[in-house]
């Protein structure tokens, strides 16, 4: 009903949003049903199940952004915010349809023909399989989670564009412990698309690797402190990637002077094995979509190829300010959320070099299997990652396990400091927060190794 009422008033909305003057006007109407249910200590403790509808609008007038929105979209909550964000009642007329695009997500089980039930053998699978591993593990939480997305993006270019986006996630976190000493492993998988998911990733393997993760880690040494040779493994994905780098090639940090990669298009900005490219046209990725929240199709944006800085990421606002075209990274996390440059699904590019021989070349190192959290400047591109899975490397072998070891270094750096880059590629999934909005991502990256990093640890 509310998506029929918009598409009949937005050339009268809009006309009145524009009537003081602007650039630019939008109406984003979203529909969502979320499902989240966690299961801990052997029983499932929540179960989250809604359904939030709302419309945002949006002006761009003398290059700033004004923004209301509405849980209770009637036409007249939606006029008294057009004439709220544009001081005064509008005359004119603004033509509605003149590009069309409606899209929506493949899969092949419907996590809205489902029921809790259905939900809930998933999670039963994997926290059994967990816990058949023992007296050591002391905690398995499993969530699932799955969301559909209807949305309709309207503007005053006589742009109308529609998506209907599904997703599932699910991971395992486990907790176990030996003599005292206690060790996490987690494994996550995601897709956009349906349950079929579980075809391709079932719930007690995502189960065994997060356990074996954390089993593995009691057996660790104390990781050395110093520089070292470091083998990122592509199973690690692109945590550096998204983290490290990609947030500086974001236009609006770049434009504000937040980002170290500003002022550098043409220049060399890495090794030249290395190619980043962002792409939310992925079929069946978690940060895929067919047009992002500003309405503008997906796109597949080369940021540096070869080594060198050939592109940012831009969203309508940004790309306005310099005379360009958005590249499809215009994102939010809801209607109640002004959108903003994002990443989607971005990856270093696979190389020629075989993974193995990386290893078998590299005379002292660490191997990097899995990462965990950290923090990053962008300004400076330094940053601190935790690594939770990770292995020494001697006289080219992979030896034994480590723990407790951290990465900490610079993006630029090194980026500029690869000297192989395999032929794998390894995808992992996440939410990317920022000025606090979470929007879902995937990152990417083959075996990569870097020349010289610092491992911090409690060993030297």
């Amino acid at each position: 009903m509310v998506k029929e009422m918009l598409k009949e008033k937005a050339g009268y909305l809009l006309s009145n949003l524009l009537s003081q003057g602007g650039e630019y006007g939008e109406i984003f109407y979203e529909k969502v049903r979320t499902c989240r249910m966690q299961l801990e200590d052997n029983k499932i403790d929540k179960v989250q199940w809604g359904i939030d509808e709302g419309v945002g609008i949006r002006l761009i007038k003398d290059g700033k952004t004004y923004y209301g929105y509405t849980n209770n979209p009637t036409f007249e909550n939606l006029m008294e915010i057009v004439h709220t964000l544009a001081r005064g009642k509008g005359h004119g007329a603004v033509k509605i349809g003149l590009r069309q695009i409606k899209g929506y997500t493949k899969l092949s089980v419907d996590p809205d023909e489902k029921d809790i039930e259905y939900r809930k053998e998933f999670l039963l699978r994997a926290n059994e399989k967990a816990k058949s591993y023992g007296d050591r593990v002391k905690q398995v939480m499993v969530v699932l989670m799955d969301k559909t997305r209807d949305i309709m993006v309207i503007n005053s270019l006589g742009d109308r564009a529609e998506d209907l986006q599904k997703r599932v996630v699910f991971f395992t976190d486990v907790v176990v412990e030996k003599d005292g000493t206690l060790q996490r492993g987690y494994e996550s998988a995601g897709i956009r698309g349906g349950f079929e998911l579980f075809e391709k990733q079932k719930p007690e393997d995502i189960a065994q690797k997060a356990t074996e993760r954390a089993l593995l880690m009691l057996q660790a040494k104390p990781a050395p402190a110093g520089s070292f040779t470091v083998v990122m493994a592509g199973e690690a994905g692109g945590t550096m990637i998204h983290e490290a780098v990609g947030h500086g090639f974001e236009a609006d940090l770049v434009q504000k002077g937040l980002s170290v990669y500003r002022g550098k298009l043409g220049q060399k900005v890495a090794s030249e094995l290395i190619t980043v490219i962002d792409d939310a046209t992925l079929e069946g990725h978690n940060g895929s979509f067919t047009v992002d929240d500003e309405g503008v199709p997906a796109q597949r944006t080369v940021l540096i190829q070869d080594g060198y800085l050939v592109g940012y990421m831009y969203d309508r606002l940004r790309a306005m300010k310099e005379g360009k075209q958005s590249t499809g990274n215009g994102r939010r996390q809801s209607y109640a959320h002004v959108p903003m440059v994002r990443m989607t699904n971005t990856y270093i590019a696979p190389g020629k070099d075989n993974p193995k021989d990386i290893i078998a070349d590299t005379k002292k190192g660490i191997l990097v299997v899995k990462m965990g959290g950290g923090e990053v400047n962008t300004v400076t591109g330094d940053f601190v990652f935790e690594v939770m899975e990770g292995y020494m490397i001697e006289n080219g072998e992979i030896t034994y396990p480590i723990r407790s070891a951290t990465l900490i270094g610079n993006g630029p750096k090194v980026l500029m400091d690869v000297d192989a880059v395999g032929w794998d590629l390894g995808w992992s999934i996440g939410t990317c927060g920022k000025e606090g909005q979470g929007v879902p991502v995937t990152d990417a990256q083959p075996t990569l190794r870097i020349r010289s990093m610092v491992l911090g640890g409690t060993e030297v």
